[in-house]
């Protein structure tokens, strides 16, 4: 091992050690011994127990680590260190302005075990709460880990989206054409992206540097004739499994691999294959071949077809604006009603509402519905789902709300049978209205945790519940590729964006694109309904 290996592995057992609470002496010599390699250009390799026991600040103890690394490449302190330590948290070390110790307290307070999941905290203002930490704290970190973020290779969507379509703006003015475009994954809005992918017509060469790519993102330039511009576009931005079921020897052949066919639209170019219009969002090579040979492709949703927002959060529990300031920039913004779903009692760490709190907030709606008539604010609850499947209040408290989204925020690590047990319960439950994020996932993050996904979909259709697509960008749960199983069998998909703050309305436009990619319509989406076709909802199903 080099010198700087060796005061990696030490600096990393110092903070394992901290992070576990142990000898605060041993953790500080262990560590000033690291800084002090690391400093220095001293060649530890080749060298004796009894001449390292010689190096300035290096006792025994650290020199005999130093010796078990150099002979053996490892060191048994800490691999024992690493079995104790989930590797998430261990991640998490490398987010700056966070040390050991207040990585241990996110660990064991909040039980934090992922930087993705430390990332959705700090976006739900729960670092907040912890001694030691504060507002000016939490946002640092939330700087710090969404840099660590952008530089490993992946992004969400959403972290990027807008740096691309500046990019294309860019190139249009500095190529003085219109024929530029997104295409790839970027085009089919995947939730997840490794590449932001450019066509251009031009016949220049397009140079990387000259583009001031602030995120890190790897960005890929096609280049084509003007001419075979719709042609390019069209087989590039399809996944290769949607060309695999497009395929008609004759015209797939003839539509790629041959320049100069001159199309003026892809829609001139599936005419030519007999095929509805796929919109990008769809080309994933699924059903959407067969269904558009058929021309069976619905109109997909547009965010402007969403007319209220619900299942969001205020400073009742754990948001940072106001529930006035929320509903007014709702209201602001266009929407009919908005839906509160502030977090439940057992949600401690998002100082869930106990029973009074919900009865005062219930006052406090009544009061700003009669000032913001016809808007409407709904009195909803985001229910922990407990372990057992039950919800997180008495009978009486249940009756008082409007509607209720019901999720699991606790325990996520139970078998596929149990998770789906658990769930199946919270669904029959008769004031379950919404399943709030199904899986519980966090996008780059954290997997959802496992559950029948048929078997809970057919129970939503058997009880009447509709089925949250959660808008935040970390999340995007229920995942797309299940929502066409939802409609099948009668399950509306309600938009929402768990917003924590005003801007986490615009998270909407997010679900919206995941939406349109599982063929979901206006039709099919609960919050699509006008404010008096969802307040009768309410009352008919609280009636039944």
């Amino acid at each position: 091992m080099t010198t700087e290996e060796i005061a990696n592995a030490l600096k990393l057992t110092a903070q394992l050690m901290e992070l576990h609470e142990e000898n605060p002496f041993k953790i500080k010599s262990l560590a000033n011994v690291a800084y002090k390699l690391d400093k220095t250009d001293v060649d530890l390799q080749g060298m004796t127990l009894s001449e390292i026991e010689k190096i300035e600040g290096v006792g025994k103890g650290i020199a005999a680590k130093i010796d078990e690394l150099l002979v053996t490449g490892n060191l048994k302190e800490l691999s024992a260190l690493f079995d104790r330590t989930p590797l998430g948290v261990i991640e998490m070390l490398k987010i700056k302005g966070i040390g050991p110790k207040k990585v241990g307290q996110l660990w064991r307070e909040l039980e934090i075990e992922s930087i993705g999941e430390l990332l959705y905290a700090c976006n739900e203002n729960r670092l907040i709460t912890l001694k030691g930490f504060g507002a000016k704290t939490q946002e640092q970190v939330k700087k710090q880990i969404e840099f660590f973020q952008l530089n490993i290779g992946k992004f969400h969507y959403a972290a990027v989206e807008k740096f691309a379509f500046e990019l294309v703006d860019f190139l249009k003015e500095k190529y003085n054409t219109e024929f530029v475009s997104l295409t790839g994954e970027m085009r089919r809005k995947c939730e997840v992206i490794d590449k932001i992918e450019i066509l251009i017509a031009t016949t220049s060469a397009i140079s990387i540097d000259e583009i001031q790519n602030h995120r890190n993102v790897k960005i890929e330039f096609i280049t084509c004739a003007e001419i075979d511009f719709y042609s390019k576009l069209f087989e590039t931005t399809g996944a290769e499994s949607h060309f695999v079921k497009l395929k008609n020897p004759k015209s797939y052949i003839t539509l790629i691999g041959v320049e100069g066919l001159n199309y003026g639209s892809e829609i001139e170019i599936y005419k030519s294959l007999n095929l509805q219009y796929i919109e990008p969002e769809l080309r994933e090579g699924l059903d959407e071949v067969s269904l558009a040979k058929e021309n069976r492709i619905p109109k997909l949703i547009e965010v402007s077809d969403l007319r209220g927002i619900l299942h969001n959060h205020s400073t009742y529990s754990d948001g940072m604006n106001s529930l006035i300031e929320m509903a007014e920039y709702c209201k602001e913004l266009g929407y009919e009603y908005l839906g509160i779903c502030d977090h439940s009692q057992s949600a401690f760490y998002a100082q869930g509402l106990k029973p009074d709190r919900v009865f005062a907030q219930h006052l406090e709606i009544d009061e700003l519905n009669k000032k913001l008539f016809p808007f409407k604010i709904f009195k909803g609850i985001e229910s922990d789902i407990l372990n057992d499947g039950s919800l997180d209040y008495s009978e009486e408290v249940l009756q008082s709300f409007d509607f209720i989204v019901a999720s699991v925020h606790s325990n996520l690590k139970m078998s596929e049978e149990k998770a789906t047990t658990r769930l199946l319960k919270a669904i029959e439950n008769k004031y379950t209205t919404i399943l709030g994020h199904p899986t519980g996932r966090l996008l780059l993050s954290r997997p959802g945790y496992p559950i029948d996904h048929k078997k809970i979909i057919d129970a939503c259709a058997a009880n009447g519940v509709v089925i949250e697509l959660n808008a935040h960008p970390y999340r995007l749960d229920i995942d797309w590729r299940w929502i066409s199983y939802c409609l099948d069998r009668g399950v509306k998909i309600s938009i929402n964006p768990d917003a924590h703050e005003r801007a986490g309305f615009h998270d909407m436009y997010f679900g919206a694109c995941v939406a349109r990619k599982g063929m979901l319509t206006k039709s099919e989406c609960f919050n699509a309904l006008t404010l008096r076709e969802i307040e009768k909802y309410f009352l008919d199903r609280k009636g039944k």
